[in-house]
Order: C-alpha cells, then structure tokens, then sequence
C-alpha cells in the first residue's frame, strides 16, 4: 500500500507560482525528472512524497516559505479536473463544496483519509484530513489546499466574504502573518483539525456559472470515472483503504471498519473468509506496507510511525518491523531509502 498520490495538475500549479515568485520550475522539474510530456499527462500522477519533497526544493529555492498560500492565490478550475467544472455549474456554495469533497479520489488518494464537507451549527466546514505530524515537508500542502478552496469559493460565487474563519492544525508558523493577507479573516492555530469555516448565509450564495444540464451531464461523467476508479478493487483492497485512516494513535476495529463499508460485522467476517483471510490478516499487511512506505519514503522519525499506525510503544512498532523484514527500522531504511 502506498502512502498517495496526487494528480500532476496539482504539479503544474506548483510549478506555475514559483514561476511568479521569481523561482526556476525548469530546475526543479529536472530536478524530480518531471518532463513536459509527463505534466500533460491527463490522468498522470505522482507519489504524495515525491510530492512534498517538490514542495520543500521549491521553497528553498524561492526562500517563500508560504509557497503553499501563494499556490491557492493562482488557482484555476483546471487544476481540479472533472471536479472542478462540476463545481463550477454547480447551483451554490454548498453545492460546489459537496462536489469537491465527494470526487476527490479522482485527482487524489492518500493512506491518510479524505477531505469532506458538512454542517456544524449551521456553518458548512470544509474540512481537509490531517497529515501530522507537521514538518517542513507538509506545512503547504495545508496551505495550499485550504488557500485554494478559498479562492475557487470566492471565484465561483463572485464575492468575497463567505469564509468566516480558517482554522489550522499546525501550531502558528513563523510567516503566519501572509495567513491575514491571503484568507482576509481569522486564522486560528493549533486546533484539531484543518478547515475553512463558511458563513451559514454564504452556502446558498448562487454561482455564477451555476447550469443544470451541464451540471448532470458533468455529474454522470464523474460518477462513472468514479466508479470506474473503485470497481476493480477487492473487498480486501476496500478493507485496507478504510483500515489506513483509522490506524492514528489506535487499532481499528472490524466493528469500525464494517460500519464505513455498510455491512455488519459478521458479514464482513465471513465474505473475508471466503476470500481466504481475516480482518487480523488485512490490519497486519496494511500496517506492514505503510510501515516500509513510511520508512522508504519519509523522514518521520519510528515514534512518529509508531503512533500513526497505531502501536503503542515506538519499542512495540520495531518488534513488528524486525518480525516483518527482518531488519530493523533504521537498516531498513538505510538500505531502501527512495532516490526520487
């Protein structure tokens, strides 16, 4: 199981704002072997790491560490693909936010979780899932995500003014200042969990581009890419996509598991059966292949890994490692660590 990836288009919007902060995107598409023909890719993809390593390169390269918040100031609807035009003929705010939360796996997948959208006391909350622990390598990822869906509401609705507050999970960075000149309210740190908190009277602001029929028709296209996406998995496949973003700081359950996937318990039980495993089985090979990934493809320290995949001890996660490879953490990732 790998920890993500990510479309290229997101790539290119990275590539595009370093270019309007004075950068060099050719060197850093060298850089990563990123060629043109791989950007124009429709469906291309990159690894969530590789993509985060980009993102650091970029910033050191331009000395803008709120590269992330400069990248949603660019945003263009393209950049979110089928999604994004959806959204964009979709009817209100609400509307449009539903959209993007509900098609992400289209231009995006992470062992982490999801993004989502909801109503909490009457405000909608577009909610971005966490990726801590927070280092140089993610903190714009964050920003570039709750930056650009604050930009596309404002294009989208043609007013400003609908998100009420920003609420961050990251405690306050050193250049949290550019926070108030990008989002134009509050911005709190610290808080449990990543989000733009919309004004109850601004999801049904109208958009502007808002077209039934096209929006059907958009949204029959989308329904079938997305079905196409997750058809050709197994149920040992779908039981390890919801095992993933529940394994932080604790063991899932089947009860838990069961629950996302619609069945009961002891279905689930016995449809894993008949496939030849358990529940058991399928939460050891998820731990073991993110445990590799994160080893190969990060610099999260073993505590760090220990506790995002639920172990209880860092001591307990390299018993299991050693048991699983044969090698220690540190050798493991010494010897495998990736070169791109």
């Amino acid at each position: 199981m790998k920890l993500g990836d990510i479309s290229v288009s997101y790539v290119r919007g990275l590539l595009n704002a370093v270019e309007a902060l004075g950068g060099d995107p050719i060197a850093l598409q060298q850089q990563f072997s990123l060629s043109d023909n791989k950007l124009g890719q429709p469906d291309g993809r990159i690894s969530i790491p590789r993509y985060m390593r980009l993102g650091f390169s970029a910033i050191e390269q331009t000395g803008r560490p709120d590269l992330g918040l400069e990248m949603g100031r660019n945003v263009k609807i393209p950049f979110f693909g089928l999604p994004g035009f959806l959204a964009m003929t979709a009817k209100d705010i609400e509307a449009a936010c539903r959209v993007t939360s509900h098609y992400e796996r289209l231009s995006s997948t992470n062992c982490r979780g999801q993004s989502s959208f909801y109503i909490e006391d009457g405000k909608g909350i577009a909610n971005f899932y966490s990726i801590s622990p927070y280092n140089e390598y993610n903190l714009f990822v964050v920003d570039a995500v709750l930056s650009a869906q604050s930009k596309v509401i404002e294009w989208l609705c043609g007013r400003e003014g609908a998100i009420e507050r920003v609420e961050v999970e990251f405690e306050e960075p050193a250049y949290a200042v550019a926070y108030t000149d990008c989002f134009q309210c509050p911005v709190t740190f610290g808080q449990s969990r990543n989000a733009l908190i919309i004004k109850a009277e601004a999801l049904s602001w109208p958009l502007l581009q808002h077209d039934k029929n096209a929006f059907l028709n958009l949204q029959k296209i989308c329904d079938e890419a997305l079905v196409k996406a997750t058809r050709d998995r197994s149920l040992s496949e779908k039981v390890m996509d919801e095992i993933s973003p529940l394994l932080e700081g604790q063991t899932p359950s089947i009860e838990q598991v069961s629950d996302s996937l619609g069945m009961p318990p002891w279905t689930l039980r016995r449809k894993l059966q008949e496939q030849s495993t358990s529940f058991q089985e399928l939460l050891n090979d998820t731990r073991k292949s993110l445990a590799e990934s994160y080893m190969r493809d990060t610099n999260l320290a073993i505590g760090e890994i220990a506790y995002l995949l639920g172990f209880s001890s860092p001591t307990a996660f390299q018993r299991a490692f050693k048991r699983w490879t044969d090698q220690s953490p540190g050798q493991y990732r010494k010897q495998h660590r990736s070169k791109t």
